[in-house]
């Protein structure tokens, strides 16, 4: 009421009927005002929310122009005109099945003693509190997409509004109140028939809830920094805690984040037959070199692919490229990387012994010992080039026997001590014997065996 603490003890202790004064005369103030008004207006402009306006500022800028007044008038007219013009928020009531908020969150994971920056998608039931998080390498509408189908499989039902920001994963095009939709993504919402909503631009606290538990995840389940041999083994442990805490985590009422999804798990909509596909279906080209660009990053396939056409799935952290009924799975490289398996050379490589020279650290790698043993004896005993061309005989047999048996011959000849080929030769099994099936429309024929006396009748006469 604007009233002092020595006016209130003063009619308290006298017992007489309180007066209200009117409010005193402010002719300083009310002098400036409308210039301090101007200037709110003219720099509001050029100003952000981490770039703005002080009563310090606006106090000098007034002084300058010589109007005298304080700072703390200038301070208090500032704190009055932000509090009215604040938002206002409401007490949100969250039904049981009937929304969840998603997001992505920046975090560091560290994978086989590497520290990588990762992206933590985010979904939350907002009735129950039950969290789904899982971590990506990158924060794309693949990963966007593929975090909705596993957290969906997670809960083993689907809400029935899924509340957004304005992100390009979901949305191509902000037409206030409306959003133009991503393809891809109109087509996951009408897969599992959930409505997607979307807070207003720049305006994250729309979906508070999703927004603190993130950051609440990232404290707690993330720190000290998780370590792994790989990501999924990341995300399989950060499932488990999520899970394992169900039963502890209780609101105000008392009750467990697993009583609250039982209540709410009949509210939710059933999983549609089949999940979605949320890996990106790329065509492509397999070129000379029996590789085939995806996104800027290079794949090879097997070599008797070239120059055939393929289709390419690109998954959140894998790739896998289908061509004539057969298929291979590559780990997913960023822009402008390469991932080249050299046994998709094997055919050629055994033809090639300088192209084996040149690749053969690389090859000996990914066959494992101990086939870098014996290039190393190789090439110490007959020097790179002689080296190059057992070592291309030895690939013959690779691609002709297979990789165990002609591991064991390998080990067998390191054993006796020889680095010759007689020595796997003694060792190796017949070559396999490739049956091709025959054509149903051919099944029914039959065709003798032929003699090479068969063709002496084409002899006589030819004398003559």
């Amino acid at each position: 009421m604007g009233v002092s603490r020595n006016t209130v003890r003063h009619y308290v202790d006298e017992v007489a009927e309180p007066v209200r004064r009117e409010p005193r005369a402010r002719p300083v103030f009310e002098e400036v005002r409308p210039r301090l008004d101007e200037l709110l207006e003219e720099w509001s402009a050029r100003t952000t929310p981490k770039q703005r306006l002080t009563g310090t500022l606006l106090h000098g800028q007034l002084v300058r122009e010589g109007l005298q007044v304080g700072v703390t008038v200038v301070r208090d007219y500032l704190r009055e005109r932000r509090r009215q013009r604040a938002e206002t928020f409401i007490p949100l009531v969250h039904r049981a099945g009937d929304g969840a908020q998603v997001d992505f969150f920046e975090v560091v994971v560290e994978i086989g003693g590497e520290r990588r920056k990762g992206w933590m998608f985010v979904m939350r039931l907002m009735y129950s509190g039950r969290d789904f998080a899982w971590v990506y390498e990158r924060c794309d509408q693949v990963s966007f997409l593929d975090g909705h189908v596993r957290a969906f499989r997670h809960f083993g039902a689907v809400p029935a509004r899924c509340s957004y920001d304005n992100l390009s994963a979901a949305v191509r095009k902000v037409l206030m109140p409306h959003r133009e939709l991503a393809e891809r993504f109109a087509a996951l919402a009408n897969h599992y028939s959930v409505e997607p909503c979307f807070a207003r631009p720049g305006e994250g606290h729309d979906k508070g809830g999703v927004e603190s538990r993130g950051k609440g995840i990232r404290l707690q389940h993330l720190t000290p920094i998780p370590r792994g041999d790989s990501l999924q083994q990341v995300n399989d442990a950060l499932l488990a805690r999520l899970d394992i805490a169900q039963p502890t985590r209780r609101d105000r009422e008392g009750r467990s984040v697993a009583e609250r999804f039982a209540e709410e798990l009949p509210c939710l909509r059933a999983l549609p037959g089949t999940d979605f596909e949320a890996r990106k279906v790329v065509p492509a080209s397999v070129r000379r070199t029996a590789v085939v660009q995806v996104e800027g990053a290079w794949y090879s396939v097997p070599s008797t692919w070239k120059c055939l056409d393929a289709t390419v799935f690109v998954g959140p952290g894998e790739v896998t490229i289908v061509c004539r009924g057969e298929s291979v799975t590559r780990p997913r490289q960023h822009f402008g990387g390469r991932c080249v398996q050299y046994r998709d050379y094997l055919p050629e490589l055994a033809r090639k012994p300088q192209a084996v020279r040149q690749v053969a650290p690389e090859l000996v790698a990914e066959l494992g010992e101990p086939f870098g043993r014996l290039w190393q004896l190789l090439v110490e005993t007959h020097g790179g080039r002689q080296a190059g061309r057992v070592m291309a005989r030895v690939i013959g047999a690779l691609d002709d026997h297979g990789e165990d048996p002609v591991r064991r011959a390998v080990l067998a000849a390191l054993e006796a001590g020889r680095m010759d080929l007689l020595a796997l030769t003694a060792v190796l099994a017949p070559a396999r014997v490739r049956f091709v099936p025959v054509p149903d429309s051919l099944a029914g024929h039959e065709i003798e065996t032929a003699r090479a006396a068969d063709y002496d009748a084409l002899l006589v006469g030819s004398e003559e």
